[in-house]
This record gives structure tokens, C-alpha cells and sequence, in this order.
């Protein structure tokens, strides 16, 4: 998986060079100070996490399972103070399976990449509206920091994707909160409770029959943010 991360990783710092280059954990550091706008920063973060939540509307059933990895850039908000870059990235790993007797969907997910470090999981509930329409619904907590500040992250998402041929594509929206706090600033310290909506869509591509990739756009405070990735789903 890791190999799978590194990957994605090389194909995104193409195109997204500044937002790969940019450790988050020193830009923080750096750039923070008593005017730092840290509810901007929470948002764009929470939202940055929060796009691994989906890739489509689809989910394994049991007892098959979906691993891969992705690496999601947010553009960062205007007043968003904090970020010395237009863009914020990292990658994350995840893993999910179908809970047997009770049909849920366990997934796992976590990040140790550009200065940010992350471990989170989830549940989800997937089924079919109609024939074609498949329709996932979700809840996850992750637990993120860097030297400078810790988070506690919840989202809440539901995702629709409908596949024709190879192609598969979704549509979805989530929300997500952030209780956020800066640490070894002394005085400086603070904290914030903040939420931000996001709205995706995107296509996944089976390139190989269990081998995907997938890319897509999303909406955020205002701002366009982009994540693709790859991965095996049985």
C-alpha cells in the first residue's frame, strides 16, 4: 500500500508542485502568530481530510474489500492567513470491508505525509434505490496532528454513483467539524470548533478487473480542491 501511496503521490506533485512541496507541519509553524486566522486553517484542513471519505457511491460486499490510496489538494481559503501556498495536500491509505450479520461497512484510513499524521475509521451503509443507483451513507471520526496543533475530525457524507462499462460516476456531499487547538505557542495558544461543507464529483475507471483509479473535483468554502487515487476492490 505504501508503494500504492507513493504513486499517487509522484503523479499529484506533477501537477500540483507547490501543495507537494509545502510541508504542512513547518508552514504552520513558521506562519502562525496572534492574527492567525485558525478558523479558515480548521476548515480547510477538516475538508482536506474529509475528501477520503468517498470514490463512489459503491461498497464491497462481504466478504470482499476495497484498499487503496489517494492524495487530496484543497485550494486554501482567502482569508486563510496561516498557509503559505495556494494549495494544501496529503495523501491518505484506506481500507474497508462489510461488516457480516449487521451490513455495515467498516473502513479504516490513516496518513503519516507532508508534515501531517492521521488515523481515523468509519461506518458506512450502502444500498441500491434503484436497479442502477447505488447510494452510500457514512459517519467518521480521525484524529490528526502535526508538532503544532492537534484535531479531532467528524464527518458525515452520502455519495450516488451508477457505473457504465468501465466508468463509474459519483456524485456526493459531506460536512465536516474540527475541534482544533495549537500547542507549544505559550501564551499564543488557542483552539476553535469549527464545520464546512464540501461537494464532490468525480469518476472512478477500472483499469483491470479488480485495479481502479479514480479522480474528482470538489467544492469547498468557495474554492475548487481536487483528489484522485488508486486502488483494488474485490
Amino acid at each position: 500500500m505504501k508503494k500504492l501511496l507513493l504513486v499517487v503521490v509522484s503523479l499529484a506533485a506533477c501537477a500540483f508542485p507547490a501543495a507537494a512541496d509545502t510541508n504542512l507541519n513547518d508552514d504552520f509553524g513558521k506562519h502562525y502568530g496572534p492574527g492567525s486566522n485558525i478558523r479558515a486553517y480548521n476548515q480547510d484542513i477538516i475538508n482536506l481530510i474529509g475528501m477520503a471519505d468517498f470514490h463512489s457511491g459503491n461498497a464491497p460486499s462481504f466478504p470482499g474489500f476495497d484498499v487503496g490510496a489517494s492524495f487530496n489538494v484543497i485550494k486554501t481559503a482567502h482569508d486563510n492567513n496561516i498557509s503559505s501556498e495556494d494549495y494544501m495536500a496529503s495523501g491518505f491509505l484506506s481500507a474497508q470491508t462489510k461488516l457480516p450479520v449487521i451490513g455495515l461497512g467498516a473502513v479504516v484510513r490513516g496518513t503519516h505525509f507532508n508534515g501531517l499524521e492521521s488515523i481515523g475509521a468509519g461506518l458506512t451503509y450502502s444500498t441500491n434505490v434503484i436497479e442502477f443507483l447505488n447510494i452510500t451513507v457514512g459517519g467518521f471520526y480521525d484524529h490528526a496532528s502535526t508538532d503544532y496543533y492537534s484535531l479531532n475530525h467528524y464527518s458525515l457524507s452520502a455519495s450516488a454513483s451508477t457505473t457504465l462499462l468501465i466508468f463509474t460516476p459519483y456524485i456526493g456531499a459531506g460536512y465536516d467539524h474540527g475541534d482544533f487547538s495549537t500547542r507549544h505557542f505559550g501564551a499564543d495558544d488557542r483552539s476553535t470548533h469549527d464545520g464546512a461543507m464540501r461537494y464532490t464529483a468525480g469518476v472512478n475507471v477500472k483499469v483491470l478487473p479488480f485495479i481502479y483509479v479514480f479522480g474528482a473535483y470538489t467544492k469547498t468554502q468557495g474554492n475548487g480542491s481536487f483528489n484522485g487515487g488508486v486502488g483494488v476492490h474485490f
